[in-house]
């Protein structure tokens, strides 16, 4: 089962657009540039300037223009999130054919806006495109940053998931923003920039569409260490299989590397907010990560002998 699940995970869309990564680490990543973090951070006065942006693939603003939109904006707000800071505004860039193929893409960006509060002020747009595209920027603020090149062997991982809602319709996608209240959405993503104030987490990331496992890899690759993770323990939906899940993309979603000592009040201050949050593994000293079930194991990944981003090791 595990090494069909590793197979799986290894082939996937996710997986694979990670490894593009790797190209602008190969261009970049020998200059002053902080490559493998959610943002970009930019020391400025007493804390830092986060700076990130997303492109949408192409079919899936054709397919879904709304919830493209919304997407857009979702992701790059969990990005400085994630990072542990607070969102100031988003600028888009916009292809459509014509300006009535525009209207959905806007209204759903107009909607998470006005959901997580964060405002649209400005960007480019073309409605004579041949083709459908979204790209979406975002300026943050940060005091304290929660990064990926942090994590500690001993650390425990920690997954936080909202596990309310539903699947996309005929995509990996668990739902639990668009019909959401916005101050819950508000209230949940403000508990990031609270541990980073708190210092209470060594590292994270905000979980992506490479999935939990994908994400783990990323952060356990920026840190230079390695991991073993229990599936059993994943927090997940009941409707939803095991090794469907650990490749999905949460609407909102986190993994935290975390000392054990912190542990069970970051655990608890995701539970108040009605987010699962569990340990869902250890980091090691080691540069190999280990999936575990049951009485199964196996080897997901040796940095050793590959790189996933590239990331690894660039900070200075």
């Amino acid at each position: 089962m595990l090494k069909a699940l590793v197979e799986r995970v290894r082939q996937s869309a996710g997986i694979q657009h990670k490894r593009d990564i790797r190209w602008a680490a190969k261009h970049f990543g020998d200059r002053e540039f902080v490559l493998g973090d959610d943002c970009a951070a930019i020391a400025d006065r007493d804390g830092y300037l986060l700076l990130a942006s997303e492109g949408m693939l192409p079919e899936f603003v054709r397919d879904e223009p709304w919830f493209a939109g919304w997407c857009g904006v979702m992701v790059n707000i969990s990005d400085i999130c994630a990072m542990g800071g607070e969102a100031i505004a988003i600028v888009d860039t916009l292809w459509s054919r014509t300006p009535k193929a525009s209207i959905p893409i806007w209204e759903g960006m107009r909607a998470a806006a006005i959901a997580y509060n964060v405002p649209i002020v400005g960007g480019h747009t073309n409605c004579h495109s041949p083709h459908a595209g979204l790209s979406v920027a975002i300026l943050g603020r940060a005091k304290q940053l929660i990064s990926s090149f942090s994590a500690r062997p001993g650390d425990h991982l920690l997954m936080a998931v909202d596990l309310s809602g539903q699947q996309f319709p005929n995509a990996p996608f668990w739902n639990a923003a668009t019909e959401a209240d916005p101050i819950r959405l508000q209230r949940q993503l403000a508990i990031l920039p609270e541990l980073a104030s708190a210092r209470a987490c060594r590292a994270g990331k905000d979980i992506s569409n490479g999935g939990v496992l994908g994400t783990a890899l990323m952060l356990l690759e920026a840190s230079r260490v390695g991991g073993e993770i229990e599936l059993e323990s994943t927090p997940k939906p009941d409707v939803i299989a095991m090794d469907d899940w650990v490749q999905w993309f949460p609407s909102y979603g986190f993994l935290l590397s975390v000392s054990p000592d912190r542990v069970r009040e970051i655990r608890d201050r995701f539970h108040r907010q009605d987010i699962a949050c569990d340990a869902i593994g250890t980091v090691t000293a080691t540069r190999q990560v280990y999936l575990h079930a049951g009485n199964e194991s196996a080897l997901l990944w040796d940095f050793e002998r590959e790189a996933l981003t590239g990331c690894a090791g660039v900070q200075t």
